[in-house]
This record gives C-alpha cells, sequence and structure tokens, in this order.
C-alpha cells in the first residue's frame, strides 16, 4: 500500500516495535493475571447467568432478560478480548489467518458497542414502567425485548460488516493472508478507522442522551405521583446507575487513545511501553467490563440472594424466594 495519507500504515505503528520483545517471566506472569481476572469474572458472569435461569419469571422479565443479556454479552467479550491479547499481543506474538481475525474481531466489536446500548435499552425500560405503569406490560413484552435486542446486534455490527463486504469488493484474497490479529490491520484505507471512531461517537453520544432523558423523565414523574413513590425512586437509582455504567463504559473507548499518547510519550522505549500498556488494558478495557455487570447484580434485591446461594454452592439451608418489583 503506497503512502500514509490513504492507508492506515500510519495507523498500525503502535504495533510496530512490541513484537522484537522476548518473552520473560515479568511478561508471562502479566499475561497470567489478565487472563485469569477474566476468566474469574466470566465465571462470576455464568453464575448469575445460572441464577437468572433457575428462575421462569426471570425469563419472561424484560429487565431481567436485558440483564442477562448483558451479562452475555460481556462474558464473550471477556473471552474473545482475552484471546486476541494473549496470542495476538502479549505472549506469543502468533501471527494467524486473516480470517479468523476477522472473526475474532467482529465479535469483539459487536460486543463492545452491544453494552452501551443494553444501557440505553434497559433504562427506556425503566422509564416506561415508570412513566407508563399502566401499558408496561404491552409496551414491555419478552418478544419485543427479544426484537430490541436483535436491532441492537445489528446496529452494532453494519459498520464493520460494510466494511468487510467493502475490502472483499476491492481485494477478493482479502482473507488468505496471515497477519497479527489487530483492528488497525483489517483496514485498507486510513478513512475507514475514521468512520469507525465517529461510529463510536455516535453511539455514545445517544446512549447518553438516552439516559439523561430517562432519568429526567423518571426525576419528574417521582416528584408529580404521590403514590408508589418508593418504585420511582429505586429506578431513578436504577437509571443513575446506567449513567455510571455508561462511563466505565466511556473509558473502554478511550483505550485507543490512551495507547497511542501511551506509545508516544515512550518514544522507542519499547520495554516501558508494554508495561504501560499492559496497564492501560487491565484497567480501562478489562476491569470496567468485570465491574459492571456486579454491581448491577449486587443491588438486585430478587437476583443478589440467589447469586449468592449458587455462588457458594448452593450451601444455604433454604434457598432464596423471589421478589420481582
Amino acid at each position: 500500500m503506497a503512502g500514509s495519507n490513504g492507508t492506515t500504515e500510519d495507523v498500525s505503528f503502535t504495533y510496530q516495535q512490541i513484537f522484537k520483545l522476548d518473552i520473560d517471566a515479568g511478561l508471562s506472569t502479566k499475561t497470567a493475571v489478565a487472563v485469569l481476572t477474566s476468566l474469574f469474572f466470566c465465571f462470576v458472569n455464568c453464575v448469575m447467568l445460572f441464577a437468572l435461569k433457575s428462575k421462569r419469571i426471570f425469563q419472561e422479565t424484560p429487565r431481567y432478560i436485558l440483564f442477562g443479556h448483558m451479562l452475555m454479552n460481556d462474558s464473550v467479550l471477556l473471552l474473545v478480548t482475552t484471546i486476541m491479547y494473549t496470542v495476538a499481543l502479549s505472549l506469543c506474538f502468533l501471527p494467524i489467518p486473516k480470517s479468523i481475525c476477522t472473526l475474532l474481531v467482529f465479535i469483539s466489536h459487536c460486543t463492545f458497542r452491544n453494552a452501551p446500548l443494553t444501557l440505553a435499552l434497559m433504562s427506556l425500560e425503566r422509564y416506561v414502567a415508570i412513566c407508563f405503569p399502566l401499558r408496561h406490560c404491552n409496551i414491555a413484552t419478552p418478544k419485543r425485548t427479544g426484537i430490541a435486542i436483535g436491532i441492537i446486534w445489528f446496529l452494532s455490527s453494519i459498520n464493520f460488516v460494510t466494511d468487510i463486504i467493502f475490502v472483499l469488493v476491492v481485494d477478493p484474497s482479502y482473507l488468505a493472508s496471515i497477519i497479527f490479529c489487530t483492528l488497525e490491520k483489517l483496514f485498507l484505507f486510513k478513512w475507514q478507522l475514521d468512520k469507525y471512531q465517529a461510529f463510536d461517537v455516535l453511539y455514545f453520544v445517544s446512549v447518553a442522551v438516552i439516559i439523561i432523558f430517562t432519568y429526567i423523565s423518571i426525576m419528574i414523574t417521582a416528584r408529580s405521583v404521590s403514590s408508589d413513590k418508593d418504585s420511582a425512586k429505586k429506578a431513578l437509582k436504577t437509571v443513575l446507575l446506567h449513567l455510571i455504567q455508561l462511563g466505565l463504559c466511556l473509558t473502554s473507548f478511550l483505550y485507543t487513545i490512551i495507547e497511542r499518547t501511551l506509545y508516544m510519550m515512550t518514544g522507542s522505549n519499547s520495554f516501558l511501553f508494554i508495561n504501560l500498556r499492559y496497564l492501560n488494558y487491565l484497567t480501562v478495557l478489562i476491569l470496567p467490563r468485570c465491574l459492571s455487570p456486579l454491581i448491577y447484580g449486587m443491588r438486585d434485591e430478587a437476583v443478589w440472594p440467589l447469586f449468592k446461594y449458587f455462588f457458594c454452592y448452593r450451601s444455604g439451608k433454604v434457598r432464596p424466594t423471589v421478589n420481582v418489583h
């Protein structure tokens, strides 16, 4: 590819030197910490999913259907991100077929963008429950919730799918080569990366507007309606939690920007860049995804007792009852 004005040669500069590093005990330890952290929280998410599956009412309540989708989505994201980090950029720097890399990046791309969109949908469900309580059962049904989740997957995948179709038209042998698996390596032109980042901004701003709108609407309803104020206050706290979760998602959106800044600050010091990049990966990309579902589950009075019951290998003498509001 000629020149850097129209291609992605200038985009992949952060990966040009790190492949020269030898694997040592420190790198292996850091990789093990990242992998074990991801696996532990995947296990936590799976236990919480099992708790949701244990009661039929959870499977028929839109709020918990969306929560289950969030747990599944973040677990898949953690697993795929860990695989990509370990295989491609941390442990063995293994070049893989571009077709496999494309599949991994596609899954991580969709699950990464599903998270804020799911938060927006959860906030809208609480908005309908509080502001239109008499119509909530008709509007927020399990079937419509499933359709909404399908729309989320469509919105999160359309940008990447159009890019793959485009590059296959431009270069039919696109998937035949062997590469180090990074997002930038899948782009043929720099404008593709610019479009990719523009979609990220659009997703985040749209979700932020939806969550802030629902928060203000629920707050107005909570003040104006004298009956059932407790439910309105709980919904208000839930939407506020979604706003905090959105902030955690935002830190993940800043991952690439922070990584490039670290590279420019460290210059040719590849060892220092690798260490700072590891901290950036762990604290900005992994930990927010681990904490977000756990925080939401901890404050839910119906899910948390069941989660503790199954997490402790059913050590309780009495199985917790479910009280869904």
